[in-house]
């Protein structure tokens, strides 16, 4: 096989749950050596969050975890002692990359903020994700994604137009970060290649989530609007919607922004006499009688399978998809195709499907190899053969209470 886009490069990981642990995959799956440091006495949130293998809860035993930190090395420290703070200095000197996404100052409190870590690594690539990035009134406010996305804005726009807000599913921003955090090493990586320095890299979660609702912000800018709570509708499009279809909580979704595609909607529908009604004849129309054109093409879809619905939509020029369930994802054909999940062997869960590389690059591709670590699972590999500690230092670190 080809080398791999990222072969060489080394990160020590301090990061935790979503956002960082994210970031730090990319990596990993495109073939840097990732040492990931946790600690038994905090753990990681993700390793106490279902779903777990047979239902039953342990620290090795979260799919949740386990997806965020395929490829990585697992190294258990204990930073309360002097000895375990040498060897996290020991593994920066290592790294390349040192990547945390604890509340700002918390490195500092050990000793390893960025100004710190330069003395040791001149030339480091130092990532830190936080809520709301390094300084200004609210820098050290902590929070994770699920706050995130009231202050970011899609919790107010979320939801049905006579009900109180809903927030998306999940802690939405620790999935928009991740991949802004990614290319910001990339970039800092190659500027490290042709300077020779390193830099700090500082990044919000509150700033990244924003550029997705930009439109929003400029309406409100420019002309003084609020945008609201609408439910599935869309200004621009009607019907824009999810249907009721066969079977037991079965749906397809069903966009229409053109003339054409309205009359392409009623030819397969069977131009029903009430189409022609000029009530919905043209998109302002239509939006005007939205709720009762919903009813009607609900009446239409409940008939046939969300698969039936779609296909032959779609032939007609008509965009519409099944709304599928995690189950669903596993028959798809194009998933398939893309040999997306990929089977690994976890120590603890045993044969386990994660999602694989969601980008395939030709000449250099990425893979997942290993399964995510149990909690410090590669101690004694980290120790000897990257930092080259001799048995006698790993005892010591062992009476000590370094390694936890």
């Amino acid at each position: 096989m080809p080398e791999k886009a990222l072969e060489g490069v080394k990160v020590a990981d301090f990061t935790w749950v979503g956002v960082g642990p994210v970031t730090t995959k990319y990596l990993a799956d495109h073939g840097a050596t990732v040492v990931r440091v946790e600690s038994t006495t905090r753990t990681d949130i993700l390793r106490r969050l279902p779903p777990y293998k047979g239902e039953e809860p342990g620290v090795d035993r979260s799919g949740f975890f386990a997806n965020f930190n395929t490829n990585k090395w697992g190294l258990t420290l204990n930073m309360s002692t002097p000895k375990g703070i040498q060897v996290a200095e020991r593994l920066i000197a290592w790294a390349d990359i040192v990547a945390e996404n604890f509340s700002p100052g918390a490195m500092g409190k050990w000793g390893l903020d960025y100004e710190s870590v330069k003395k040791i690594k001149p030339d480091v690539i130092y990532y830190s994700a936080s809520s709301q990035g390094q300084g200004g009134p609210h820098g050290r406010m902590r929070g994770f994604g699920d706050t995130l996305v009231s202050l970011t804005g899609f919790t107010h726009i979320t939801g049905w137009p006579d009900g109180a807000p809903t927030p998306p599913h999940g802690a939405y921003t620790d999935f928009i970060a991740p991949r802004f955090g990614a290319v910001s090493i990339l970039a800092a990586l190659d500027y490290r290649r042709r300077t020779g320095k390193g830099q700090h890299l500082d990044l919000s979660q509150l700033e990244t989530a924003l550029q997705f609702i930009g439109p929003l912000i400029l309406d409100c800018s420019v002309n003084g609007r609020i945008f609201d709570r609408v439910g599935n509708s869309d200004p621009y499009a009607a019907p824009h919607g999810a249907y009721p279809c066969q079977g037991e909580d079965r749906w397809c979704v069903i966009a229409v922004y053109t003339d054409e595609e309205w009359n392409a909607l009623c030819k397969v529908m069977g131009n029903p006499p009430w189409s022609r009604d000029d009530k919905f004849s043209t998109l302002s129309m239509r939006k005007e009688n939205q709720e009762e054109l919903d009813k009607l093409i609900g009446e239409w879809t409940k008939d046939y399978t969300p698969e039936q619905v779609m296909q032959t939509l779609q032939k007609e020029g008509v965009a519409a998809g099944v709304v599928q369930r995690p189950s669903d994802l596993f028959s798809d054909p194009q998933l398939a195709h893309r040999r997306h999940f990929v089977v690994l062997n976890h120590r603890e869960i045993g044969p386990h499907a994660y999602d694989g590389i969601p980008f395939h690059l030709s000449e250099t591709p990425g893979e997942l190899a290993r399964a995510a670590p149990c909690i410090g699972q590669d101690k004694e590999y980290v120790l000897k053969e990257i930092l080259g500690m001799s048995d006698e230092e790993v005892a010591e670190l062992v009476v000590t209470g370094a390694l936890e």
